[in-house]
């Protein structure tokens, strides 16, 4: 049996050690390591670093100490962890409210006061405080109300009792296949908070991670022979965990964009609750040169770049205007250093994600994001709309597009080739490759109904009809090529959607045929499209969609067989 004390990385990271029966604490399983013990305690002693800045300490009062500390005894702890010293929005029953050009406080005042001798300006209530972490970046700090934090332990209760006690194993177990794959948390913070106690964690949050994870529970061997929770208990609370009045924590914000991932959810409403939460907490500003710590400065980039591709996307397949506009958006393309993970972390069990392949995966949907923003702002706005002429003039604003999407697709790192699999791990590149073909189809449909108001002379038109064919050719090839290890891995929320688009793009093809030959083509190459989807459809329910649209035009379908 393992020594009755935290295990040596526990030890130095100053949590608890989740230790079950017969195997390694959740640490060390979720980094891949063997707990070990042989480190003594450490001296104590307190270097004058270690002190926490007065704007990042959290004060909590006797009151709301009690709740905060049962049932759990924080006293064992009473340095707060490295990783979590002078952040901005990672601290414990506080949050933090992003000043603008013309909030209420005014920049301005804030800026005098640091350098004035005159009375203090008050930018907030008296129990608040200002941080100022940049030239212009100023936030107003404000500890929450004990009604609310009273309220949110109770929720964490509930969701624990609902798990309990299968919490450390699935959060293990989201750590493995979820997160490399959709890297939006920071790591070693979330184990670090939920080693202590799960009542350190958003609610939201903590039931996302659970949910998610529920997806892919057969997937633990500590979990599969067991009796698998009630997911409905858990999504009977989400109502409550995000409604639309809660104060804005980035916390929140990312557990917002992990339950966006569960499949068949309506995502556009609370897509747009994110984007105003996230201008609460200025995720819409660089934080490049901001006083917060590194980790942190990463987490808010990858959060900030997951909702801009939520927010595209969905403005897509529900054929929204997008919220996010690049006026007001200046969070910098993400690198390689904004990930904490590498390939150290990856988790040897099978069935697991791979972490440097997710890693470039986010990147380069990312970036193919900022393609679909132009193809969004430059042939689907009501302004666009009303500046194109016709149909000519449509293939002139379509060219330059075609060419950002072809340039996207030539610089895919080999790593990331579709066929690049490895032995018992899952994929998530299946997402990223149907993103691109959504991407490439949109811009054909939008030609081919064009064409059908403003007809192109012949040849020009059998130019635009082939290249839209083959492109479609091009996801049945997507289709065939599909491996198991693809689709039981991460799948978007726009995943489903998108296909469903690709079926009506198919559809627009088959009905704007007027040569026999072609019509006989598409609707074979549709066969076949339907046919990959039902053999397919009961190992991946992001195709569920297209399969019903196309179940529902099995009529329109009939009346254009050749």
């Amino acid at each position: 049996s393992k020594p009755d004390r935290p295990c040596d990385n526990c030890r130095r990271r100053k949590i608890r050690c989740l230790v079950e029966p017969g195997n390694d604490c959740a640490l060390c399983r979720s980094h891949g390591q063997s707990c070990t013990f042989l480190e003594g305690p450490p001296k104590k002693k307190r270097k004058q670093s270690d002190v926490v800045s007065p704007v990042a300490v959290v004060g909590v009062s006797p009151e709301a100490r009690s709740h905060q500390e049962s049932p759990h005894d924080y006293s064992a702890y009473p340095e707060a962890p490295s990783l979590l010293r002078q952040t901005l929005g990672h601290q414990h029953f506080r949050t933090n409210i992003y000043i603008g050009a013309t909030s209420g406080p005014s920049r301005v005042l804030l800026d005098l006061a640091e350098r004035s001798r005159h009375g203090q300006y008050h930018a907030g209530p008296l129990d608040s405080e200002v941080r100022r972490v940049g030239s212009d970046g100023y936030f107003l700090i404000l500890p929450d109300e004990q009604a609310a934090i009273d309220e949110q332990l109770e929720t964490l209760d509930k969701i624990e009792a609902l798990i309990k006690p299968h919490g450390p194993a699935l959060v293990d177990l989201f750590f493995r296949i979820v997160h490399p794959s959709f890297p939006i948390l920071h790591k070693d913070v979330f184990l670090e908070k939920h080693g202590r106690s799960y009542r350190e964690l958003a609610p939201a949050c903590l039931s996302a991670v659970y949910m998610l994870a529920l997806n892919w529970w057969s997937y633990s061997i500590e979990l599969a022979h067991l009796t698998k929770p009630n997911i409905s208990e858990l999504e009977k609370l989400v109502p409550s965990l995000m409604v639309y009045n809660k104060i804005s924590k980035v916390s929140d914000i990312q557990a917002g964009l992990l339950l966006l991932q569960r499949p068949k959810r309506d995502s556009w409403r609370l897509t747009a609750q994110l984007v105003a939460m996230a201008e609460d907490v200025g995720l819409h500003r660089d934080c490049t040169d901001w006083q917060i710590p590194d980790w942190e400065k990463g987490a808010r980039k990858r959060t900030a770049w997951a909702l801009f591709i939520q927010d595209k996307w969905g403005a897509l397949v529900h054929g929204r205007p997008s919220h996010i506009k690049a006026d007001n958006w200046e969070v910098l393309p993400l690198g390689i250093g904004d990930f904490p993970e590498n390939i150290e972390d990856e988790d040897a069990e099978q069935g697991s994600s791979e972490v440097e392949k997710g890693i470039l995966i986010f990147m380069h949907l990312a970036s193919l994001t900022q393609i679909l923003s132009d193809i969004i702002d430059d042939l689907f706005t009501l302004k666009a709309a009303k500046n194109q002429r016709g149909t000519f003039d449509l293939l002139q604003a379509v060219k330059p597009l075609q060419l950002k999407l072809k340039s996207w697709y030539s610089q895919l790192p080999s790593c990331l080739a579709f066929d690049s699999t490895q032995p018992r791990k899952l994929s998530a590149t299946g997402h990223l490759y149907l993103a691109y073909l959504t991407a490439e189809a949109t811009l054909h449909r939008a030609i081919l109904e064009s064409e059908m108001r403003d007809a192109l002379e012949p040849s020009l038109r059998k130019i635009t009809r082939d290249a839209a064919i083959m492109r479609f050719k091009s996801v049945i090839d997507f289709l065939k090529r599909l491996k198991p290890e693809h689709m039981q891995g991460f799948w978007h929320s726009a995943s489903e959607p998108c296909l469903a688009i690709i079926s009506t793009f198919a559809l627009v093809l088959l009905a704007t045929s007027q040569d026999p030959r072609e019509t006989k083509d598409i609707f074979s190459q549709i066969a076949e499209f339907r046919w990959l989807l039902n053999i397919n459809g009961p190992s991946a329910d992001f195709m569920k969609l297209a399969v019903d649209l196309l179940q529902a035009n099995a009529s329109f379908l009939s009346s254009h067989r050749p």
